[in-house]
Formats: structure tokens, C-alpha cells, sequence
């Protein structure tokens, strides 16, 4: 894709609209930003400058319904089969399968938020983090117990982990601005769903076809930066 977006018309930090930066919008509990993980790694592993900003796509408190669930594994079958990440077992039974489950990246976005406000190098990192627990290890995200947990152990300092669970107003603020920023970038640039990937030129901001993330990750970082 083409369409152009001026970076004077965007409302985010300096950092985010640098040119040359790569820009992913994902979700946390997106089952195809889980599939993207080897791919984002890899480009931030190049040196390029990579900038994850979440879109709040799935915050909200949902009930996981059985017909969500079908739907969910079912989809992420075919993540699997294209990318191989790893959707386990204890993900369908103890997530899609809980009883009272629900749908809600809001705990999982709060806590990314307060590490790229406060560790922003280990932003990358907490995301993986958080997704494995989901898809690999089968715990619930939608807890802030449990996120507040796989952030300790990945090793982020409790201050940062303090603000999350305390709802720090400055993270509160900072997610709704970097959401709203990727909601807006994504209209602009006629993207509809996560993960959404665009790059920062001198001239504005220039959609990426989101497809390398999956079907070319060992040509990934020349094919985002051509």
C-alpha cells in the first residue's frame, strides 16, 4: 500500500514519528500478533528502529462465549499452521475453555503501557511475554494478578509493576493516547484489523503489507525497510 499520512498530522510522540521508524499495531490477546512475534523480533534484532503501540482492539469485558471460543481455536489453527507458533492444549481448556472466561486485553495493555513509559527496552520483550503466557503456558491475561506475576518475572522492576496495578493515571493516559494514535493511523492508512505495520518516512507514514510477517519472516527486516 501507498496512501500516505503526514507525520505533522499525527498526535504521538516525537520518538514513534521519527523517520525510518517501523510502527506495529497490535492487540494482546491477537491471536495474529502472537503469530507475528518471530518476525517483530527479528526486525527489532536488524536495528531497526521498532515502535509497538496497542490499539486497545480487544479491551472491554466480554464474556468468552462457546461460539467465541470455536471460533478463536479454529482461527488460531490456521496461525499455526502458517506461522508455528505454538497454541497449546492448556490454552483451549484453561482460557477458551474457562468458566466465567472473558475477553479483555485492557489488563495486558496497562501493563505494556507502564513498561514502554518506564522500561521502554524491555517493551518488546513484556509482549512476548504476556502472549506466550496466553498461548503457551494457558494463564489468564485478563487477570491482573496473573499479568502483574509475568511481569516480575520478566524481570521488570516493581515500581513499573506498582503503577500498573495501581492504575497509575500518567499510564492510563498514555494508553488512551497511543490508541487512539493507532486507531487514527490505521483509518488514515485504510488498515482494518492487528497487526497492522507502517513505516515512517520523511514524507509521512507509508503502509507495510502486513503479510511479511508471516509468509516471508527471513526476508522480513529488507522487505519492511525496501
Amino acid at each position: 500500500m501507498t496512501d500516505m499520512l503526514p507525520p505533522s498530522d499525527l498526535d504521538a510522540d516525537a520518538d514513534i514519528l521519527a523517520s525510518g521508524t517501523l510502527i506495529a499495531i497490535v492487540d494482546p490477546l491477537c491471536g495474529w500478533c502472537w503469530g507475528a512475534a518471530p518476525a517483530l523480533t527479528r526486525l527489532a534484532e536488524s536495528g531497526v528502529r521498532l515502535e509497538v503501540v496497542a490499539s486497545g482492539l480487544f479491551i472491554g469485558d466480554r464474556p468468552m462465549t462457546p461460539d467465541f471460543a470455536a471460533y478463536a481455536w479454529d482461527n488460531d489453527q490456521k496461525i499455526r499452521a502458517l506461522t508455528g507458533q505454538t497454541f497449546s492444549e492448556a490454552y483451549r481448556d484453561k482460557v477458551l475453555g474457562q468458566e466465567g472466561g472473558k475477553i479483555d486485553s485492557g489488563p495486558a495493555t496497562l501493563a505494556l503501557t507502564a513498561v514502554q513509559m518506564r522500561e521502554p527496552e524491555k517493551a518488546l520483550a513484556v509482549l512476548h511475554a504476556l502472549q506466550a503466557a496466553r498461548w503457551v503456558d494457558g494463564l489468564d491475561i485478563t487477570s491482573e494478578i496473573v499479568v502483574a506475576e509475568i511481569l516480575r518475572r520478566a524481570g521488570i522492576d516493581e515500581d513499573t509493576v506498582a503503577a500498573f496495578l495501581a492504575e497509575d493515571e500518567g499510564v492510563i493516559d498514555a494508553l488512551n493516547q497511543r490508541a487512539g494514535f493507532a486507531r487514527d493511523l490505521m483509518r488514515r492508512l485504510g488498515a482494518r484489523g492487528v497487526p497492522t505495520l507502517a513505516r515512517v518516512t520523511g514524507e509521512g507514514a507509508v503502509r507495510v503489507d502486513s503479510r511479511i510477517l508471516f509468509e516471508a519472516v527471513d526476508k522480513v527486516v529488507e522487505r519492511a525497510t525496501a
